[in-house]
């Protein structure tokens, strides 16, 4: 038996003294609130007794009260586990895992599972490892799961690092990791089948050694079903989850496979009015229905809140309260294995949230291992903030480019005058998913023109990893920009820089501020520095700000981008960061060029 163990069984027969002997008290009694019983699905007035950092009892707590005991009333409110959120990625909020749990505790999240795949993606497992030791300092329960397999498309993206099943064992030994992540490198199954089946070898002996060491293994199937879909849960060791289903149909058939199907509602991505509807349409049991955040910016955490507001827009979809909270609490406990959160009972971890409002999911208390951490939005407890090591910050290893590396020729002429048919991604809002058409757009001196009248604007994603140099070219419908640029290098998943404007010059000054910075992004107009924001950590994460500063960085560079530049899109920075993500269909954009994605090849953008 390890310490840890042997350090429980002394704690649980304490609790046992406690319970039993007239002499000793609880410390904490949470006392006449309305009790949530996510087991059972049913609400009744119950005391809640805590002893230390666990549960002693529910029910009546009248003979646990001692002289020092610490009553609080909860009379007319109501008592909760602690929210899970079962997928997101820290380095989508641009922030450490520190700054992300200030907003995130206060709201009733104290269970987040965060997947490094974007900072494995540029510092492979050196990067992975720095965020798991910020983690193991925080009084929130933080695990991770891991990728086993970067890039997602080894031939048409670079990535920073490689990682692989050789990197499994160092990786998933690890307490502080709960298992394999997304597995994206086998989301499209055809293409991945015919053309690269080496990643299918690779990442069945990765999930085959995290299956045999207790480790869970999550899945990304968008837009699968039938063989395809039984193909992807195999790879997974049979037991995986969804986050990227879109639509009523595809919930039905992964829940009937015994698929978790994580209903994402983040801040770019919503589909759980969508997934839903299998529950209250068709009557499915939603035991496997999960709710999660996948990426949310810090605006969105302080105005609206975390998983409390999730499971609030799920109760206005017409589910029932408690089943809603049992979709952050029970479920995800239940997927992951977990035995000790997710529920209220004795024994467990006194992760508690008590609700002023249940039908708008207003926080009123927090408390984490049994100590109070937040009340009415506000933490309690004391939480330092968190520096990186530098080793993670010098991550941009490109020189600067210029005008002549980033223009689209049109295949060689150099006449004015002519018209070049090009391909486009089109931007989807709300969704990684993409679509495709085809446009004609003018051309002088050989260098295809942007144009704003159609809304057809040059994207590039520009190699910073120092590997290959490389830079692919293509165009953008839907992005709604009419003056200026944009550029960034967080760009999923392999996080090259990329970019996007009316005009080529102010493209070039935009890539070279994020290269400059060491990342970040940065909007430009007239060639001048309109607002930028330096992220230093991997070019995805800043620990130079709190929170509440980034959020209101962030926030600004958002009204400069309607204001100044004119962009119709809301959450523009999250939008561009995904239209690289070469595991969505249908076309993106990486440094090797336009990628068709149910294909899996590049295909020229002049037609």
């Amino acid at each position: 038996m390890d310490a840890l163990k042997i350090k429980e069984a002394i704690q649980y027969r304490k609790l046992i003294d406690v319970l039993l002997n007239p002499n000793l008290y609880a410390d904490i009694v949470l006392r006449g609130g309305y009790f949530i019983n996510v087991i059972t699905r049913e609400i009744y007035e119950a005391d809640v007794a805590i002893k230390g950092q666990y549960i002693l009892m529910v029910g009546d707590a009248k003979d646990l009260i001692g002289p020092k005991t610490i009553i609080e009333e909860v009379r007319g409110k109501f008592i909760c586990p602690g929210f899970i959120d079962s997928h997101m990625h820290f380095e989508s909020a641009m922030l450490t895992c520190t700054e992300f749990s200030k907003l995130s505790i206060p709201t009733g999240t104290t269970t987040l599972i965060g997947d490094p795949h974007e900072i494995g993606n540029v510092l492979g497992v050196q990067g992975m490892k720095a965020m798991i030791e910020e983690a193991k300092t925080l009084p929130n329960r933080i695990l991770f799961t891991v990728p086993c397999a970067v890039p997602d498309a080894p031939g048409l993206e670079t990535s920073g690092f490689d990682v692989s099943a050789k990197d499994m064992k160092e990786l998933l030994n690890d307490p502080y990791v709960q298992g394999i992540g997304e597995i994206q490198s086998f989301s499209n199954i055809q293409p991945v089948y015919q053309h690269a089946p080496e990643l299918i070898d690779d990442l069945v002996a990765a999930v085959s050694y995290a299956n045999s060491i207790g480790k869970t293994v999550e899945g990304n199937a968008p837009g699968l079903f039938g063989k395809e879909l039984a193909a992807h849960i195999i790879s997974g060791g049979t037991h995986v989850s969804c986050h990227e289903t879109t639509t009523k149909e595809e919930t039905v058939e992964k829940l009937r496979y015994g698929v978790s199907v994580f209903m994402r509602e983040g801040s770019s991505q919503r589909n759980m009015a969508e997934c839903i509807r299998a529950i209250t349409e068709d009557g499915l049991d939603s035991r496997r229905a999960i709710l999660v955040s996948d990426d949310m910016v810090p605006a969105d955490l302080l105005k609206y809140g975390h998983m409390n507001d999730i499971v609030r827009r799920t109760i206005h979809e017409g589910i029932d309260p408690v089943e809603a909270i049992q979709m952050a609490t029970i479920n995800p406990a239940t997927h992951f294995g977990f035995k000790d959160v997710g529920v209220i009972a004795p024994g467990k971890r006194a992760d508690v949230v008590v609700i002023s409002d249940l039908m708008n999911m207003t926080i009123d208390q927090v408390y984490l291992g049994g100590k109070k951490a937040a009340e009415k939005g506000e933490l309690t407890i004391e939480i330092s903030s968190y520096i990186y090591p530098e080793t993670v910050k010098k991550s941009i290893k490109r020189k600067a480019v210029n005008k002549e590396d980033i223009v689209i020729k049109a295949n060689g002429t150099k006449a004015n005058g002519t018209k070049a048919r090009v391909r486009a991604i089109e931007a989807i809002p709300f969704q990684n998913l993409t679509g495709g058409s085809e446009y004609t757009l003018n051309v002088k001196d050989g260098t295809v023109q942007p144009c704003i009248q159609q809304d057809v604007l040059p994207l590039l994603v520009v190699e910073r990893h120092g590997r290959t140099g490389k830079i692919g070219k293509t165009f953008l419908h839907g992005f709604d920009l009419k003056f200026g640029a944009i550029a960034e290098s967080v760009a999923h998943d392999t996080h090259n820089i990329i970019a996007t404007g009316t005009n080529y010059e102010d493209i070039v000054t935009a890539i070279n501020r994020v290269i400059a910075m060491g990342g970040g992004i940065a909007m430009i107009k007239d060639s001048k520095v309109v607002g930028d924001l330096p992220l230093r950590i991997g070019g995805l994460m800043t620990d130079e700000l709190s929170g509440k500063e980034l959020s209101e960085k962030v926030d600004e560079l958002s009204k400069l981008a309607k204001n100044e530049l004119g962009c119709g899109i809301e959450v523009p920075f999250m939008h561009l960061s995904f239209w690289s993500l070469v595991t969505s269909p249908k076309w993106k954009i990486t440094d090797m060029g336009l990628i068709d994605v149910d294909k899996f090849e590049i295909i020229p953008t002049i037609v």
